[in-house]
């Protein structure tokens, strides 16, 4: 499973050993007994990757299977545009904060995890 926390500042994504229902019924559970509140709705995400990273041939080979949870799409600029279809979660409806999650093959969710990090090496800005 894929998750993708969206903040203020961007976005991380994750990939985890864990099914889309069990997570979904664990972050229930937390909101039930915390007494919060959760909108979920089946939803689209998409991100941008430079094309210049390695492992683009396999993902675009192995995706070939899975067309109907993913898009690539390039673009002019030089980056292509990955779309998922899965899972909003958010603390209410209109929240532009919260977290996306999907199930992929294991190699697909294995090459874009290994894509999103490699485009943030060295993106990150530390300050005192």
């Amino acid at each position: 499973m894929l998750k993708i926390t969206y903040t203020e500042n961007g976005f991380y994504l994750e990939q985890l050993n864990d099914s889309p229902e069990n997570w979904i019924a664990k972050r229930v559970l937390l909101c039930l007994r915390a007494a919060t509140s959760i909108y979920l709705e089946p939803s689209t995400a998409s991100f941008l990757l430079p094309q210049d990273l390695p492992y683009f041939d396999q993902l675009k080979t192995l995706k070939t299977g899975h067309g109907e949870t993913m898009d690539l799409i390039s673009n002019e600029d030089g980056f292509l545009e990955v779309c998922l279809q899965g899972t909003w979660v958010a603390g209410e409806e209109d929240s532009e904060e919260g977290v996306f999650i999907c199930n992929l093959c294991d190699r697909i969710e294995f090459f874009l995890y290994q894509l999103w990090q490699e485009s943030n090496i060295g993106t990150t800005v530390v300050t005192d």
